[in-house]
């Protein structure tokens, strides 16, 4: 744990109710958020997905969509999100043939109140879950590991990056 980590719960108030966190008097700032995962398969499934034969059509370009709607629908999905408009959000594919993986990274991006932690985030764990969707009829075995939060940058807890 990183020594920025806060140390009330937000998300509750002075009664241990939960509650959607006033960000009103808050300065707006650009902020931006670095998440990543991945999603290790069978080598059938990864050669599948590399050559772009898979039945159900571009995984990766699916997944990339995907994601960004993840992204724009987070606080759809989180209870107590701030919906935001998001500027930019980027999302990115790595493979790793020797770990039959495929890791997923996205950036988001904002001018706000509230960061965007939840969107980048949101939107791995919507990508990873489409390249299962896609693949599950050949490869239900799949895992998805490692969804972390990278780095945020704005607002006032300034610039963290994750440890290691």
């Amino acid at each position: 744990m990183s020594d920025s980590t806060p140390s009330a719960l937000t998300h509750f108030d002075a009664e241990g109710q939960a509650h959607m966190v006033d960000v009103g008097a808050k300065t707006e700032t650009r902020r931006v958020a670095v998440a990543t995962g991945r999603i290790l398969m069978e080598a059938a499934t990864f050669d599948t997905i590399q050559s772009g034969t898979a039945k159900k059509g571009d995984v990766l370009g699916i997944a990339r969509i995907a994601a960004i709607q993840g992204a724009k629908r987070c606080s759809d999905l989180i209870p107590l999100c701030h919906p935001i408009p998001l500027t930019r959000v980027a999302v990115e594919f790595e493979s790793d043939p020797t770990a039959l993986a495929i890791r997923c990274t996205v950036t988001a991006e904002t001018v706000g109140r509230t960061g965007v932690e939840m969107e980048a985030l949101t939107a791995v764990n919507v990508a990873l879950l489409t390249i299962y969707d896609m693949c599950k009829a050949m490869d239900r075995g799949m895992r998805m590991e490692g969804i972390q939060l990278m780095e945020k940058l704005g607002g006032k807890s300034g610039h963290w990056v994750a440890e290691g």
